[in-house]
């Protein structure tokens, strides 16, 4: 089982829920080590004094922040714990608010919430229906590793499950980040009709079992390949840029393919179902 990270109390109105938090997630990657072009040498990394060239042990190294014209103030390890919060076993739910109206582009990072002992699985059970039947997330913050997070609480199956966000000055504005942005583009209403027709062809219901990582699965047969002595198989090239006077018939030609691709799966369900 995994280990918590943090663990604390729910507090809405009067109520206190004890929970523990496990991250949701894992993600799994190669690990590559660095190594000097055509040796075996390993690359190591050392914290040295740019000045005199001598490493500098980590107990003695302190943050310094950037005032400008080249200065810059020092601050030590002991200071910042002065002023950090506190290590907080409080999990504060600020207000419910409608789960559709939080932008996905906020989440950050999730983790099931875990009731914190067998007593208050009956209180834990009761929030994560009540919030399942009117559809609300619970907007809350925590302290957690010396930094307050914002937090939206969700019900997932049969658990709670709370995602970090992203504060909102946090979140950056296209407008102020794109070169081109896109904006209101004039169309065909053909074009659109088209597309339409594109996107109801190859829509179909979310099953995240169907995806899997098939560059790592490729990183791995690279190794082995390489293991082996054996030819490395290039990828595909990218499909080449759809211009616009290509538009309505590449977009005719893809309706048409999504098509076939959507009966050949259909009749090979039913022909599974048939056994």
């Amino acid at each position: 089982m995994a280990r918590p990270i943090w663990t604390g109390v729910i507090s809405f109105g009067l109520v206190s829920v004890p929970v523990a938090l496990v991250p949701a997630t894992r993600e799994h990657e190669v690990s590559f080590h660095q190594f000097e072009q055509g040796t075996s040498d390993r690359i190591r990394y050392r914290r040295c004094n740019e000045r005199t060239g001598k490493e500098v042990a980590f107990a003695d190294i302190v943050k310094g922040a950037d005032v400008g014209g080249g200065q810059y103030v020092m601050v030590d390890p002991e200071e910042l714990e002065q002023i950090a919060p506190g290590r907080s076993r409080s999990l504060d739910i600020h207000r419910f608010v409608d789960l559709d109206e939080i932008d996905p582009i906020s989440y950050q990072k999730a983790y099931y919430l875990e009731p914190g002992s067998d007593d208050t699985v009956k209180t834990y059970a009761l929030l994560r229906d009540a919030m399942a039947d009117a559809n609300r997330a619970a907007i809350a913050t925590l302290v957690m590793r010396g930094r307050e997070y914002l937090a939206a609480i969700r019900p997932h199956d049969e658990v709670l499950v709370l995602e970090t966000m992203y504060f909102a000055d946090e979140v950056r504005d296209p407008r102020a980040v794109l070169d081109r942005f896109p904006g209101h583009v004039p169309r065909r209403r053909e074009e659109l009709r088209m597309a339409r027709q594109l996107v109801d062809s190859m829509t179909g219901e979310w099953d995240p079992a169907e995806y899997h990582d098939s560059f790592t699965d490729r990183i791995h047969q690279l190794i082995d390949a390489k293991v082996a002595g054996e030819e490395i198989v290039p990828a595909e090239e990218p499909p080449a840029v759809t211009h616009l006077t290509d538009l309505m018939e590449v977009l005719r030609q893809s309706v048409e393919s999504a098509r076939r691709r959507r009966g050949e799966r259909t009749r090979s369900r039913q022909r599974g179902s048939d056994r």
